[in-house]
């Protein structure tokens, strides 16, 4: 048999330089095409979405802590207050501060006489001054909310929204991993449904 028969005359030639795109890849499904473009949109999504909702949002929080702080900086102000009994009670623990409560009593600038309850650093005994913060109205109130405490809340809500964003865009493509997946090995039966009869009968000749 020559090299002029029909049966060796080359074929189809290939793409130049020996490249080959994904279009012309007789083996790439339609399912293979979706899942890269799948993977392509979550890519985006976590170099570029990802950061942008997170700041967004941590911005978002970190505004609204200080307005709270501006508001409650304006509502209330220190005042030098003197403890009419030592300091009992239970022994209590905020933001890692030990405190206990005891009765205390101020003067306030208009000479007005105030007492209440506030928070002492545990063993104070009667007649010591405190520190106490107070509102317009003459009510004892905890310290306001400091700008570090509203920074950090900010990164803590952007922190979280970044975790949440990444959960969410990984979990989609899993699920659709998922479901594609389904779809090849429905293909793949049935191709093997095809085939198989054929494949058995050339074992059987």
């Amino acid at each position: 048999m020559s090299a002029h028969d029909p049966q060796f005359a080359p074929g189809p030639h290939g793409p130049r330089h020996g490249r080959r795109t994904h279009a012309a890849d007789p083996l790439r499904r339609r399912s293979d095409r979706v899942e890269a473009w799948v993977s392509r949109l979550v890519l985006l999504l976590l170099v570029i979405g990802l950061p942008v909702a997170a700041v967004s949002v941590g911005l978002a929080a970190y505004s609204s802590q200080m307005r709270v702080v501006h508001t409650e900086s304006a509502e209330r102000h220190q005042v030098t207050a003197r403890l009419t009994e030592d300091a009992a009670g239970p022994l209590m623990v905020s933001d890692g501060d030990d405190f206990q409560r005891a009765p205390v009593r101020w003067t306030e600038e208009d000479g007005a006489q105030r007492a209440g309850t506030a928070r002492v650093p545990p063993g104070t005994e009667a007649g010591e001054t405190v520190r106490v913060w107070v509102s317009h109205d003459g009510a004892v109130a905890r310290a306001p909310l400091s700008p570090g405490t509203a920074a950090a809340n900010g990164w803590l809500a952007g922190g979280v929204t970044a975790g949440g964003v990444a959960a969410a865009v990984l979990a989609a493509q899993t699920g659709v991993r998922h479901v594609l997946d389904r779809r090849r090995y429905a293909q793949w039966d049935a191709e093997w449904q095809v085939v198989e009869p054929q494949w058995s009968a050339r074992f059987r000749q």
